[in-house]
């Protein structure tokens, strides 16, 4: 057995399936799931990160899924399942919302260029009007969050959206809703955007949130541990740690709930993935089809950032973060491939953005044969 030591008393370890607890060394792992160079893409980041911490993966290859989880223990990494076990998943909720808004638009209910406004009974700040396209591709000119959410998050810094409930929410938006550049003009984040795109499809529908993920995504793809009701998953639902490691609270997401409330495992939104990979899912389509051209290197869709790579190929991107969690995921239609990562490791930790390149570094291994 051979053992790496990476930095100054840092072991590197893998531990079999099995209750006998066999340590293999990483690059003597005999293993069905992953390639000696997906292990050392994966070592290499998760080292920086607390103990405690679990990631979870799931790596798609020509549409065929393979799991693999970790867990760093007294500074060893170790293997466990968790497929099945829930995180927050923070900003690719987007993806969901705008798939929501994919569905009213394949069912010709809306229309991407309908005004939002027309399901609001009173006028916005300035007379300010909106498109469902604009909030759901950031081109609307919103800021990244509402004025009025600082005072509610200083109550609950740990929980910063749960006090700011939909009466805060509309006298924003009939009394201080801005624009911070001209719309259209570029495509600039904003979790306030998608947050009023779920509150108007909520009014247009006058349906909950959890209701529209349910009834058009979750139960057709047979998400059946994903959700925004806590109570629901806090059986499977792995704890976060905030950036310095200790134990945190997990987030509610307030009326904002469409830019990051939703929990879910790998193994479901493997489903969802693969469901991209069938045309014949007319909203998922929709939601990757070009809205905005923000450089050579990336467009935007609905929901989706588009990643176009050197060789004509496109991959879908997404990510997310929250007080105790990090995600990201990413597909390639074409060679049906994709990665998505889960962690309880906090948005805040100075090593967070390694999520995001240990997603695109694993979405490369599945090109070498």
């Amino acid at each position: 057995m051979r053992r790496f030591i990476l930095g100054i008393g840092f072991t590197i370890m893998f531990l079999s399936c099995s209750e006998t607890e066999e340590i293999i060394a990483v690059n003597g792992i005999k293993s069905d799931i992953l390639q000696i160079n997906q292990i050392d893409t994966i070592y290499k980041k998760a080292k920086f990160f607390p103990n405690e911490a679990q990631m979870a993966f799931a790596l798609i290859k020509n549409g065929e899924i393979s799991y693999f989880g970790i867990k760093r223990t007294n500074d060893t990494l170790i293997t466990v399942e968790n497929k099945d076990k829930a995180f927050e998943i923070g900003s690719i909720s987007k993806v969901f919302t705008a798939t929501l808004l994919s569905n009213f638009i394949i069912d010709k209910e809306l229309l991407p260029d309908d005004k939002i406004n027309t399901f609001f009974d009173y006028s916005f700040n300035d007379n300010l009007e909106f498109t469902f396209e604009e909030l759901a591709n950031h081109t609307s000119g919103l800021p990244r969050m509402p004025s009025n959410i600082h005072l509610s998050a200083m109550l609950s810094p740990k929980n910063p959206y749960k006090n700011y409930d939909e009466k805060k929410f509309e006298k924003y938006l009939k009394e201080s809703i801005s624009l911070e550049y001209s719309k259209g003009e570029k495509s600039e984040y904003s979790n306030l955007g998608a947050g009023l795109l779920s509150y108007t499809l909520r009014k247009y529908s006058r349906k909950s949130y959890e209701e529209l993920l349910k009834e058009k995504i979750f139960s057709k793809y047979q998400m059946t541990n994903s959700t925004t009701e806590r109570s629901r998953i806090s059986d499977i639902l792995i704890g976060g740690f905030d950036e310095k490691g200790r134990k945190t609270s997990n987030w509610d997401s307030g009326v904002l709930i469409g830019a990051g409330g939703i929990y879910s495992t790998t193994e479901d939104l493997a489903k969802f993935a693969l469901a991209q990979f069938d045309e014949s899912n007319a909203e998922l389509a929709f939601t990757r089809q070009k809205t905005f051209q923000e450089n050579d290197f990336r467009d935007v869709g609905l929901g989706w950032f588009i990643i176009n790579r050197k060789d004509g190929n496109k991959w879908y991107w997404h990510n997310g973060g929250t007080g105790g969690y990090t995600s990201s995921m990413a597909i390639d239609i074409k060679n049906k491939n994709g990665v998505i990562i889960l962690t309880n490791i906090s948005s805040y930790h100075e090593k967070f953005a390694f999520i995001d390149q240990l997603c695109f570094s694993l979405m490369n291994t599945l090109y070498i044969h």
